[in-house]
């Protein structure tokens, strides 16, 4: 990319700051303070504005003819240009973190108008403020998220929602070379991408000490209390679903699924009641891919599990206001639903408290190894609810799926995990997400399914094998090929292709299951449930 051009630059600083004022990321009057603070972040002292511009007002930018990635990118090379950027993606997304970081306003004055709106209007009022103004301060990465690979696939547990994640950004070549010469002997500051410590953190290359981390000048935290602590919320910025959002605790210290962990939760939605609030269990294998730091993920989205049927109610006699049942989920996921909070967060923690000492060797489940080794968890979800079971109203609602990570030698990675067979497809934890019937799968998979694709539409079923990209997928695309070849056309080979992808997630999500859907396992699910 060559250098800006001197007018170009000066107009685009100008639109920039233009956008920032009508989105309410800055003041009217500030428009000579933020350019000049903009051409410090850039490392240039030059070139003036113009008079009139900075006299003026902002009412004639429109929308339609400004996209605010191009700018901030015409911004970041100029950086690169003056030497105060690495000539790296990640060095472009430092410059352009910095420069939306001084065009919005500081922390304190963010929280104290979500106080202001929640107070006046009402939690969703404060909400959808706060996430509008991530999204225009590019912390949510709009942009990256609509690149995904999104599409829901009917099966017998309802409707999947499956996405191929291609939101967050490739790792530069250089960045890993850096990386794999460096020290990395450094202070780990912040302790992890989840702390608080993160707002307004200027990150740093793979080169650096401590190794890469991500620049979060743009990110703003509402400083929020659950189970009597100080927590924060903020925004996922490659977010998976709609406001998805991030409660992490002020402390970095490990997850954990226990009473205090419910009590957040509960908290949680009676101070945003229009969100779902979950958190990973608290174990390796079933856990997510953060266990170092106490956090939980929410938004304002109903996933699959949600409208699960019911397959059996049931009730537990020391919590007669609280209403039991089994989902028809291919998790193991057991929802309890009262209006009163403190029944319910009793009852809860029992069920929990029992899981974890359940064993049952009949299906393959032991809670403990012999020296203390625990396996049993849930991942827990929580939310308000009607009576007709849709978000908002009085009642209380926790769904406990419930988790064991023990392995074997057929299954080393996991007994409830995604089994080899599907590793093609899927082989990381399922964590909170996946739980509730949403997958999110690698960027891989879309030359892998084209490489399939084009095989399967030219009758190709040995090449499925020798093709590099298509390899790992030849016995599943051939069992398809016999079931499905002569559906196949140019126009819907890749839409029949995700179909048995969503497919295979279903099948992932039934090996996840600590109670299969045979016999057995409804056998086994009925002694845990009667046990309660």
């Amino acid at each position: 990319m060559a250098v800006v051009d001197a007018t170009v630059l000066r107009n685009t600083i100008q639109t920039l700051i233009d956008y920032a004022v009508v989105h309410g990321l800055e003041l009217e009057n500030d428009r000579a303070w933020s350019y000049n603070i903009v051409l410090e972040c850039i490392g240039a002292t030059g070139p003036a504005p113009d008079t009139a511009w900075v006299l003026g007002d902002s009412s004639s930018f429109a929308d339609t003819d400004f996209d605010l990635d191009d700018a901030l990118a015409a911004i970041a090379q100029q950086s690169v240009e003056n030497g105060v950027a690495d000539d790296t993606a990640s060095g472009r997304d430092r410059i352009a973190c910095r420069v939306m970081g001084i065009l919005m306003p500081k922390p304190s004055q963010i929280a104290a108008e979500f106080k202001r709106l929640a107070a006046k209007q009402g939690a969703q009022a404060a909400t959808d403020w706060f996430y509008r103004l991530c999204c225009d301060a590019g912390y949510v990465r709009r942009s990256a998220i609509a690149r995904n690979i999104k599409w829901t696939t009917a099966t017998g547990w309802g409707d999947l929602e499956i996405t191929i994640n291609l939101s967050k950004p490739e790792k530069d070549p250089r960045e890993i070379a850096a990386a794999g010469a460096a020290q990395n002997d450094g202070e780990k500051y912040p302790a992890c991408q989840l702390c608080i410590e993160n707002e307004g953190y200027p990150g740093r290359g793979a080169s650096a000490a401590g190794g890469a981390h991500p620049a979060r000048q743009n990110l703003r935290i509402i400083p929020i209390e659950l189970g009597g602590e100080r927590w924060g919320l903020q925004y996922s910025p490659y977010a998976y679903f709609n406001e998805h959002c991030i409660a992490m605790s002020s402390q970095h210290r490990p997850m954990h699924i226990d009473r205090a962990a419910l009590t957040c939760l509960l908290d949680f939605v009676d101070t945003v009641p229009g969100y779902f609030i979950g958190s990973n269990a608290d174990l390796p294998i079933v856990g997510g891919s953060i266990l170092s730091h106490d956090h939980f993920q929410g938004g304002a989205h109903e996933f699959p599990m949600m409208r699960a049927e019911v397959t059996q109610t049931f009730s537990i006699d020391a919590f007669p206001e609280v209403t039991g049942a089994v989902l028809h989920w291919p998790l193991s996921v057991l929802r309890l639903r009262s209006a009163n909070r403190q029944a319910l967060l009793e009852a809860a923690v029992h069920v929990i408290d029992s899981w974890r000492a359940w064993s049952d060797k009949t299906v393959g489940i032991i809670a403990h190894d012999p020296d203390g080794t625990r396996h049993n968890t849930v991942t827990p979800v929580v939310r308000h609810v009607d009576e007709d079971g849709h978000v908002g109203g009085r009642s209380y609602e926790v769904y406990l799926a419930l988790r064991c990570n023990i392995t074997s030698k057929q299954h080393p990675l996991g007994v409830f995990h995604p089994h080899v067979e599907y590793h093609h497809i899927k082989k990381e934890n399922i964590g909170l997400i996946e739980v509730m019937g949403l997958a999110i799968l690698p960027p891989r998979l879309v030359p892998e399914l084209n490489a399939v694709k084009e095989h399967l539409l030219t009758g190709d079923i040995a090449g499925l094998a020798t093709d590099e990209l298509s390899a790992s997928h030849a016995a599943w695309a051939e069992e398809i090929y016999k079931r499905r070849g002569d559906e196949f056309t140019e126009e819907n080979a890749l839409d029949i292709l995700h179909e048995e992808v969503g497919s295979v997630f279903g099948h992932v999500l039934e090996d996840a299951g600590v109670f299969k859907w045979d016999e057995a396992g409804r056998a086994a699910c009925q002694r845990f449930v009667e046990s309660l």
